[in-house]
Order: C-alpha cells, then sequence, then structure tokens
C-alpha cells in the first residue's frame, strides 16, 4: 500500500511538471524593472501577431517567468496602442521607472520617444495629453536617468547619416527635454562599433546610464542590430553631459564572449540578490535574426583604485535564458 502511495505521489508530481509548459521569451530591446520583490520584464515584441503596445512577465527569480495574475488572457498589456497613447507603429524600447508614487513608461513609437504614466506598475500606462517628447525630429531608444540633485536627463538616439547618442535635460512634469541642453555624446571611433559583417551607417544605440561613486557609467550597444556583432559596450564621464572616456575593455558583451549573435541592446540593473544583470536579446540563430530571444547575464563589478573606475565584464558562464512558464 506504502509503495502505491509513493507512486501515486510521484505521477502526480510529474503530471503537475508537464502542465506547466515552458518557453522560451522572444522580447528584443528588453528592461527589467524591481517593485514589491518581483522583476518585470518587458520589451519590444513578444508575441507575434499581438496587439501593438507592449506586454509585460513577471517573476522572482529571472529564470522562471508567468503572465501577470490579474491577466485574464495570455498576454499582459501595460500600454496598447490607441488606448490614451501616442503611436502606431513601431513600438520599441520601453523603459520603466518611478517619481513621486506614479509609474512612467518611456518608450519609442512613429520614430518619437515617448512618456506614459500610471498609478501601477502594471499600468495600464496612458497619456493625458497625447504628444511625443521631442516632436522637432526623429528620435528613438530613450533612457530617463535621475541624478543625485533631482534632475532628469533623456538619453536618446537621434539620426544624421547615422544612429547617434544624445544626451538632454528632461522636464519630468512637462514631460518633454530643454532644447538648449541638447548635446551630442560622441561619434563611431571604436573598431568593435563597427564590423563589417553587416553593412550599415554608424550605429550606437540602447543607452542605459548609471552613477557610481560620483562617475556616470553609460552603456551602449553599436552595428546594426541585424550585425552578428551587434554587442554592448560602456564609456566614464564626470557629467552626465560627458565628454565620455570609452573604455578600453569594450565590448564587455558579444558573441565571442556570450556565444550567441547579436547579443546587444538592453538594460543594466542590480537584481534582488544584490547581483549587478544586464538583460539583452540574442539572435534567433546563427542564420536568422528574429524573432530575437532575451537574455540575462550576471555582471562583475570591480573597483580600479588605479584609474578610479568601475571595470565591467560579465560572467559568460553563468548567462540565464529565461523562460515563461504557463499554468
Amino acid at each position: 500500500m506504502k509503495s502505491i502511495i509513493i507512486y501515486a505521489i510521484i505521477l502526480l508530481s510529474t503530471i503537475h511538471i508537464a502542465a506547466q509548459e515552458r518557453e522560451e521569451i522572444f522580447y528584443a530591446d528588453p528592461t527589467i524593472y524591481i517593485d514589491g520583490g518581483k522583476y518585470y520584464l518587458t520589451g519590444t515584441g513578444g508575441r507575434r501577431g499581438g496587439p501593438s503596445g507592449f506586454s509585460v512577465l513577471e517573476s522572482k527569480d529571472l529564470k522562471t517567468w508567468t503572465v501577470p495574475e490579474v491577466a485574464n488572457d495570455s498576454v499582459y498589456m501595460i500600454l496598447t496602442k490607441g488606448d490614451h497613447t501616442y503611436g502606431e507603429r513601431g513600438f520599441w524600447a520601453p523603459q520603466i521607472y518611478k517619481e513621486d508614487n506614479t509609474y512612467y513608461l518611456s518608450y519609442t513609437a512613429n520614430e518619437q520617444t515617448v512618456l506614459a504614466q500610471s498609478k501601477s506598475v502594471l499600468g495600464t500606462y496612458r497619456q493625458k495629453e497625447i504628444f511625443p517628447i521631442d516632436g522637432s525630429t526623429k528620435n528613438i531608444d530613450s533612457y530617463v536617468f535621475k541624478d543625485d540633485d533631482g534632475k532628469f536627463y533623456l538619453y536618446h538616439v537621434r539620426f544624421n547619416k547615422g544612429n547617434y547618442l544624445w544626451v538632454a535635460e528632461f522636464d519630468q512634469k512637462k514631460g518633454a527635454i530643454k532644447p538648449e541642453t541638447l548635446k551630442k555624446c560622441f561619434d563611431q571611433t571604436e573598431p568593435w562599433e563597427a564590423t563589417p559583417n553587416f553593412e550599415s551607417s554608424p550605429i550606437m544605440e540602447g543607452p542605459t546610464v548609471i552613477k557610481l561613486r560620483g562617475k556616470y557609467y553609460l552603456f551602449y550597444s553599436a552595428n546594426h542590430f541585424k550585425n552578428i556583432d551587434y554587442s554592448v559596450g560602456y564609456a566614464v564621464s564626470d557629467s552626465p553631459y560627458g565628454p565620455w572616456a570609452k573604455q578600453k575593455n569594450s565590448p564587455i558583451i558579444h558573441r565571442s564572449i556570450v556565444g550567441e549573435n547579436g547579443s546587444g541592446h538592453g538594460d543594466f540593473f542590480e537584481g534582488l540578490d544584490g547581483q549587478w544583470y544586464y538583460v539583452y536579446h540574442v539572435h534567433f540563430s546563427e542564420n536568422q535574426v528574429s524573432p530575437r530571444r532575451t537574455r540575462i547575464v550576471p555582471v562583475i563589478k570591480a573597483w580600479d583604485a588605479k584609474t578610479g573606475i568601475y571595470k565591467f565584464n560579465v560572467k559568460s558562464n553563468a548567462v540565464i535564458k529565461p523562460a515563461l512558464v504557463k499554468k
């Protein structure tokens, strides 16, 4: 009788595991936000054939992800095209942040940067007045950074025979930049930023900025996203405007390091475990770019007393392939 009970328990456990279908996650330009002891993952795409906008997944360990319990569908949208939001196409590169008990979603649509808001991390994110951050010209890949003095800065991409990183002071209350503060971060200067595996104009994009010990660290991606050498490097400055010193150990994420093509354009964050991570996307396969797969890699942050800055690299043998669990 005892053996029958044990067998039944094993059988039920097997059935339960089988019932939890696991599938890979396909967010490009991914970002992870932490709130209330949970990770929230969103990005470009994620569900082919679904509504335009941004969906979200949640996790407690970065490995296993689920659709939020409040969802009544297999996808949970935190922002949807036409629902008091700017844009009809090209919903790319979101970023979630919080200020004064309000959550904000910065994103790209119609090749314009946009800011929407919500009272919940799960949205729905909307605009009271529907307009882009800076409609004077095309600009994409927004990243809003708050400095220690309370000032905000918008790092983003502008076009001029290529994609270049720019920064401007950002009026958080108005949701607009201060045009007189606009400044280009830097030009394409390094060999790794322009490899011949895919011909294109200069491309530097996907910025993330952090501040440590008074220094500003700008992480960015270079090369065309279709290039197998799409990768991530970083530069350091004493000011949010630069000048930026590109670091010689760049790129820190590249196919030669993490083992997959097209590895880049993501977000830098400190995990619940105190470990730093970078979430990014890679090509679907060696011969196919899309749909791009989501990856997370632990980051090593080491203080260099000689230079007075942190040096970064990644744990290439510990790349996480996050999985969506369907119950």
